[in-house]
C-alpha cells in the first residue's frame, strides 16, 4: 500500500470551554500535515460530547457517541467542564473517564519536555509518565459496575483502590517496551512504605517484569520523594511507570515544569485503539476570547498519529507526527506564543504559524 493509500477515520469530540477552538485548531494542523506529507485526506467523524451532548441527548456521553467511537481507531478529545454540569449529570464517571473505561484505554502516555523559546522551571527535561488508567487509587474507575468510593453515613467515606496483577504486569511491559526505544531506563512510582499490599504488589510486579528487560535499567522511588527529584533534577527521568492517582499528579506537575500546563500532552490507548487529549482542563473563563493554548491538544494528536505507526496498517503516519511536533517546537522557537507562555499570539495566530512551518519538514 502507499503512502497515498493510507485512509484514515478521526473521531472529533469538542467538548466544553476552549474543547471547540483547540480542537478546530488541532484539526487545521492535523489535515495540513497530511497533505504536506503526500497522504490522502483524513476523514473526520465528529461526534457529540459534553455540555452540547447534555442539550441535544440529556447526557454528556450519548450512547451514540460511544457506538461511533468503537467503528474508529483514534479519536481527539477536547477539555470537558462536568463540574459546571447539573447535579445529574454529575452522578457518573466525567466524559474522559466514562469513554477511557468503555473502551478498556489503560494506558495514559504523558510526555513532558522542556522546549526552546518556553520559559520554564527545568531547562533540560525529557521524560514520560506511563500511568496505568484502569484501577489504583482512583476509586471511579476501578469496579466493573458502581463506584469504589461510597459514604456509610454522613460522618464517614470511604474509597477502594484496586490493584490487579494483570493491569501491573500489562503497564509495566508497555512501559519498559517505551523505554527500550528511548533512554532505556524505567522508574517505579509508588507508596509501598505505607501501603505495603497494594502499591508494594505494584512495586514488585514491576520488576518482576524488569527481569525481561536486561537492556533497560530499573529502578523505584516513593512518590513523594519523585515528586521533590522532579522539581530538582527532572533530567533525571526517562520513563516512569506509576498507577493512576500518581501518575496523575506527577503529569501535572511535570508539565508545569516543562513551562505551563498548556503544554501538557497525552495519549490514552489500548491495544486496539487511542485517544488524544490534553491533560488541562476546560478553562471555561477563556472560552471564545481565542486565547486558549492548543499545543497540549495539537501535540497530542501528533503522539496519537505516531502511536497508530506503530501498526503496519498506519505505518506512514510516524511521519505526519514528527512534522507536527517540529513544526509546533519551531514555532516556540521563533518566539510566537498565546499569553500562558509569556506570548502574544492568540490561538488562531498561533495555528497559523504551526500550520506555515509544516512546509519546511
Amino acid at each position: 500500500m502507499s503512502d497515498t493509500d493510507t485512509h484514515v477515520r478521526l473521531g472529533l469530540l469538542e467538548g466544553d470551554g476552549i474543547g471547540p477552538e483547540i480542537v478546530r485548531a488541532t484539526r487545521a494542523v492535523v489535515d495540513e500535515a497530511f497533505e504536506t506529507t503526500g497522504l490522502a485526506p483524513v476523514e473526520w467523524v465528529t461526534l457529540p460530547l459534553g455540555h452540547d451532548a447534555i442539550a441535544e441527548y440529556g447526557t454528556p456521553v450519548p450512547e451514540q457517541t460511544l457506538a461511533g467511537l468503537a467503528e474508529l481507531d483514534a479519536w481527539i478529545m477536547g477539555p470537558h467542564d462536568s463540574a459546571a454540569y447539573a447535579p445529574e449529570h454529575r452522578t457518573g464517571l466525567p466524559p474522559a473517564g466514562a469513554v477511557r473505561k468503555r473502551f478498556g484505554l489503560y494506558a495514559n502516555i504523558r510526555p513532558a519536555r522542556t522546549l526552546e523559546g518556553v520559559r520554564s522551571v527545568a531547562p533540560a527535561m525529557d521524560l514520560l509518565i506511563l500511568r496505568e488508567n484502569t484501577e489504583g487509587l482512583y476509586a471511579d474507575r476501578n469496579m466493573a459496575v458502581g463506584s469504589g468510593e461510597f459514604q456509610p453515613s454522613r460522618e464517614v467515606a470511604l474509597a477502594v483502590g484496586v490493584f490487579t496483577r494483570a493491569a501491573i504486569e500489562r503497564i509495566a511491559h508497555l512501559g519498559f517496551q517505551i523505554a527500550g526505544e528511548r533512554g532505556k531506563k524505567v522508574t517505579i512510582v509508588h507508596k509501598a512504605n505505607v501501603l505495603p499490599m497494594t502499591m508494594g504488589m505494584f512495586r514488585d510486579v514491576c520488576y518482576e517484569v524488569a527481569a525481561e528487560y536486561p537492556d533497560v535499567e530499573a529502578s523505584d522511588e516513593h512518590v513523594d520523594a519523585a515528586a521533590a527529584h522532579l522539581v530538582r533534577a527532572p533530567g533525571d527521568y526517562d520513563v516512569i511507570v506509576t498507577e493512576n492517582l500518581f501518575g496523575d499528579i506527577l503529569s501535572d506537575l511535570a508539565g508545569e515544569l516543562s513551562g505551563s500546563l498548556g503544554m501538557a500532552g497525552s495519549v490514552n490507548c489500548s491495544d486496539t485503539q487511542i485517544m488524544a487529549q490534553a491533560v488541562h482542563g476546560a478553562a471555561p473563563t477563556l472560552a471564545g476570547h481565542n486565547r486558549a493554548n492548543p499545543v497540549a491538544l495539537i501535540n497530542s494528536a501528533a503522539g496519537m498519529l505516531r502511536w497508530m505507526s506503530r501498526t503496519q496498517r498506519y505505518s506512514a503516519l510516524r511521519r505526519v507526527g514528527e512534522r507536527i511536533e517540529h513544526s509546533v517546537a519551531d514555532t516556540l522557537r521563533a518566539g510566537v506564543a498565546t499569553s500562558d507562555l509569556g506570548g502574544l499570539a492568540s490561538t488562531s495566530e498561533f495555528t497559523e504559524q504551526v500550520r506555515a512551518r509544516l512546509h519546511r519538514w
